[in-house]
């Protein structure tokens, strides 16, 4: 009896560690476009500031493959679906730093952090539907992929460049590159904001009307802002006060009360009023 129940103690232990070791597996991050800079690239550099854990593991936005058919919901295509990486989804009103680029030649490069057996890498552009102020959807995809390059179960090295023809396009756009393994259900995404047309945006820096040199020297500047509304949408630099304190959105948001985000929230307190 007793030989039994250490044998069914065993098989336990052993499946309890297969299940920890494949979670683990998921959970460990491998590759992302770093060339033009992905959101994932601007956080890990600190070119963009508020991005949460993405900031330290850009390798790690991993999801279904399958896209479109499959893959992330709309919504959180940039984050893979991951929770913890929503600051990606967040269109920030549509400041997230872009490199300008052109129709034509472009190379992309990805930084891997691991190697995995590769069945495609896949790249989207966004359509005339594409709204830079809102989360990245479908319907905002040209869903035939602008460049698939074949991998046929090949590891990449460490880096990987690919020549992508992009086509006309003009003002803010995005790039959507998709790495799908081969021999796991998952693929890696990642977000990179372009422009076509040279204005490259200028991030959560873009200076506000508040911001201004008429401003009154009695007044702090912000406390002629509006009333915080729980119901009203923010984007980043818009300015609001509440309960005496002047505020300043460092993106979008909406139904988040200014003082109780923290240190590392959306609201910046700019004056007490």
């Amino acid at each position: 009896m007793r030989k039994s129940r250490r044998i069914i103690l065993s098989i336990a232990g052993a499946g309890t560690l297969a299940v920890s070791a494949s979670m683990a597996a998921l959970a460990w991050g491998h590759g992302y476009t770093s060339d033009p800079p992905s959101r994932s690239a601007l956080c890990a550099t600190g070119d963009v500031t508020d991005c949460g854990a993405i900031s330290y593991e850009p390798q790690s936005v991993e999801g279904p493959k399958g896209f479109p058919a499959a893959g992330p919901a709309d919504g959180s295509i940039c984050s893979a679906g991951h929770a913890e990486f929503a600051e990606l989804d967040d269109p920030r009103g549509g400041n997230w730093p872009a490199t300008t680029v052109d129709a034509g030649a472009q190379t992309f490069t990805w930084t891997m952090t691991a190697a995995h057996s590769t069945a495609t890498f896949d790249y989207y552009i966004t359509n005339d539907d594409y709204d830079p102020t809102q989360p990245l959807t479908r319907d905002m995809l040209d869903l035939e992929p602008i460049a698939s390059i074949e991998m046929g179960g090949a590891r990449p090295d460490h880096t990987m460049t690919h020549d992508v023809t992009l086509p006309e396009r003009s003002g803010r756009h995005m790039i959507l590159s998709v790495w799908n393994i081969a021999d796991t259900v998952n693929a890696f995404y990642s977000c990179v904001d372009v422009d076509f047309g040279g204005d490259s945006g200028g991030g959560e820096e873009t200076p506000t009307d508040a911001a201004t040199t008429d401003a009154p020297t009695d007044e702090p500047t912000g406390c002629d802002a509006s009333v915080w509304d729980t119901a009203a949408v923010y984007t980043a630099g818009d300015e609001v006060t509440h309960d005496g304190i002047a505020y300043r959105a460092g993106w979008w948001t909406t139904g988040e009360e200014p003082g109780t985000t923290g240190e590392w929230g959306v609201w910046k307190q700019t004056a007490a009023c």
